[in-house]
C-alpha cells in the first residue's frame, strides 16, 4: 500500500508524540481499535457527516472504543473535520512502520493474510516464521477474514502475491473446463 504525505505526516506527528510521551504501544493499538470501527460503514458514514455536531459523534465512538487516549479523538476529530478520516488506515500502517523500525525490526514486510476463518495465534506464529523463512526478512502479518475465498489461502508481501484460495482455483477449473466443453 502506498502511504499519502498526509498520512505519513500525521504518522510521523504521532509517533513523536507518543515516544516523547512513552506512550508507543498505547498509541499503536488506539489507532488499530479507530481503524477496525471505521470498517463499519454507518459508523464511517456519520463521522464523515459536517451536519452531524462532534459531540453527537463522540456519544456514538466512546462506547466503542472504550478506554483509548483522549487524543485519539481529537485525531478523528481533526480528520473527519477536513475530509480525510479516510487517512487513518494509512497513519495505521505508516506509524506501526515507524514503531518497527525505532523497536529494531527495520525491514521488516508486512505480510496481508487472508483467510476464510480466523487463524489462531499459534498457526500464525509459524505462518510467520514460514514467510520470514522464504522472503529472507521478517514478516509482521495482517490477518483479515474473507469467507468469500471459501477456502485456503491469499498471502500478499510486497508486490507479490501468492494465492492458494479455493475459489481461486475454482474458477480455474471452471475455465479450464469451459474449454474442453467446446
Amino acid at each position: 500500500m502506498t502511504i499519502s504525505a498526509h498520512a505519513r505526516r500525521y504518522a510521523h506527528t504521532i509517533f513523536r508524540m507518543a515516544q516523547k510521551n512513552k506512550e508507543l504501544t498505547r498509541w499503536q493499538s488506539d489507532l488499530r481499535k479507530i481503524d477496525s470501527l471505521l470498517g463499519d460503514k454507518t459508523l464511517y458514514t456519520l463521522l464523515e457527516n459536517q451536519q452531524t455536531p462532534w459531540a453527537d459523534k463522540v456519544k456514538v465512538l466512546s462506547p466503542r472504543l472504550g478506554e483509548v487516549n483522549p487524543l485519539i479523538l481529537k485525531l478523528v476529530a481533526l480528520l473527519s473535520a477536513r475530509g480525510k478520516l479516510a487517512l487513518v488506515g494509512e497513519i495505521a500502517e505508516e506509524y506501526q512502520r515507524l514503531v518497527d523500525s525505532y523497536r529494531g525490526i527495520e525491514g521488516a514486510e508486512t505480510a496481508e493474510v487472508v483467510t476464510a476463518i480466523p487463524l489462531d495465534s499459534d498457526y500464525q506464529l509459524k505462518l510467520a516464521q514460514r514467510i520470514t523463512d522464504i522472503i529472507g526478512k521478517p514478516v509482521i502479518l495482517k490477518t483479515l477474514v474473507d469467507p468469500s475465498i471459501i477456502g485456503g489461502i491469499v498471502i500478499r508481501v510486497g508486490d507479490k502475491l501468492i494465492d492458494g484460495s479455493l475459489r481461486t482455483k475454482l474458477a480455474a477449473l471452471k475455465k479450464e473446463l469451459g474449454g474442453v466443453a467446446k
